[in-house]
Formats: structure tokens, sequence, C-alpha cells
């Protein structure tokens, strides 16, 4: 979940009991999810992911692998 921008807090707490129970924020899962949205921006940059022009699921699997192989060894 993304944070609260603080003008939300402010008007929350300025309703008191009526402006409801805040949005809870957990910063690792937060990182976390960060992290696989990123992987997965990374890889649809192969062009063939992104399209799925890939006929079969094991052909795309397989282009999947590669571009994980190359992303990883590129770091």
């Amino acid at each position: 979940m993304i944070p609260q921008p603080s003008d939300q807090i402010t008007k929350r707490k300025k309703r008191g009991r009526s402006g409801g129970r805040p949005p809870a924020f957990d910063r690792e899962a937060y990182k976390q999810r960060n992290t696989v949205e990123r992987c997965i921006d990374k890889l649809k940059q192969w062009h063939g992911l992104a399209t799925r022009y890939d006929k079969t699921a094991t052909i795309y699997l397989a282009a999947l692998h590669l571009a994980a192989i190359f992303t990883w060894s590129a770091r």
C-alpha cells in the first residue's frame, strides 16, 4: 500500500471518531512489493515478454528464463 498523504491524515484526525480507521502500512511488505514490481518491469523490457507473441507456454517460460538470466548477469 502506498503511504498516505499528510493532508488526508490531518483531515481524518479533524473528523475524530467518524474519520475512520487509518489504512495499515507495512514498510517491509512495501519494500518487497517494490522490488518485485521493479523486477517485472525489467523483464517486460523484453518485447516478446511484454506482448506475449509466443504461442506456447513452454516457449514463453523459456524466454522468461532467458530474460531473467540476462538481467541477473548484467548486475
